[in-house]
């Protein structure tokens, strides 16, 4: 453990679009600094995800100075959208949470989503992630808040675990489909030099100047069977998850992170481990 770095960082301005590899980003106590502040929800307000329209993962959002962004896919003509300004909140439905946010202004963002799924939808913005949307009690603390991610702050992955999930990919009914890259589980945080599964013994750990709260494994769904270049999708990895790394009754692949301060992490930066859960029984 004592070689484990940060391999890569990772944002997604705009939920369900494509990642945006960084070199450093600011961790706020939400997430990384404009991550998931974007998302687009369908015409009775629930978010519209990969899990149901795959062809977002060809969509990019570029994060822009004060927060806006420009939108780009293939076969369309790029779209800037700055943060709104002056616009009231509306609520709509994050999976299980009553999420307030701000739609875009004007009709032009909604209209390039709506041609790009041929599907009515609207691009909206979290305005205010300290105060809009808690943590899940279940695993969170007070005061702890998170941006428009699926349930926590960031999510961490090692390339030591992929490399082993590969290899049992290679050795499955569907070897075809391997190996599968790091993208398809939609990391912040990617982590080198560990032994497969280290993660799994983890409670707290520091990422260069940043500490953080490990909150629970991280479930998996059926995006991380679509290729995120070519919107494709097969059984893999949830067909091997599904064999070896099933926890609680859901398939687990990464962590999910709570910040225990803001700073800034940066590609290279040394990880340790701060603290182990203890024993139980």
């Amino acid at each position: 453990m004592g070689n484990a770095r940060l391999q890569s960082v990772h944002i997604h301005p705009v939920k369900a679009f494509r990642s945006l590899p960084l070199r450093e980003v600011v961790v706020e106590p939400w997430g990384p600094a404009g991550d998931r502040r974007w998302m687009l929800v369908d015409d009775r307000g629930k978010v519209v995800t990969q899990r149901g329209r795959p062809h977002l993962a060809l969509a990019t959002a570029e994060l822009l100075h004060g927060g806006g962004v420009r939108l780009s896919a293939p076969g369309t003509r790029p779209l800037t959208v700055p943060v709104p300004r002056g616009v009231g909140t509306v609520p709509v439905r994050l999976f299980r949470d009553k999420v307030e946010v701000v739609p875009a202004d004007g009709e032009a963002a909604h209209a390039w989503c709506s041609a790009l799924l041929g599907a009515d939808v609207r691009l909206v913005h979290l305005d205010d992630p300290a105060t809009r949307r808690p943590v899940d009690p279940r695993y969170g603390r007070p005061g702890e808040s998170v941006s428009l991610a699926d349930g926590f702050p960031l999510l961490l992955t090692t390339t030591a675990s992929l490399d082993a999930l590969n290899s049992l990919i290679a050795r499955g009914g569907h070897a075809a489909e391997g190996p599968v890259l790091m993208n398809r589980f939609r990391p912040n945080l990617v982590v080198s030099g560990t032994e497969p599964w280290a993660e799994d013994g983890w409670s707290r750990i520091a990422v260069g100047e940043v500490s953080f709260r490990v909150a629970k494994p991280c479930g998996r769904c059926v995006v991380t069977t679509t290729d995120q270049d070519t919107a494709r999708r097969g059984a893999e990895p949830l067909h091997s998850l599904g064999r070896h790394r099933r926890v609680d009754g859901g398939l687990v692949f990464g962590q999910n992170l709570v910040p225990l301060a803001r700073g800034t992490v940066r590609v290279g930066d040394p990880v340790r481990i701060l603290d182990r859960p203890g024993p139980t029984g």
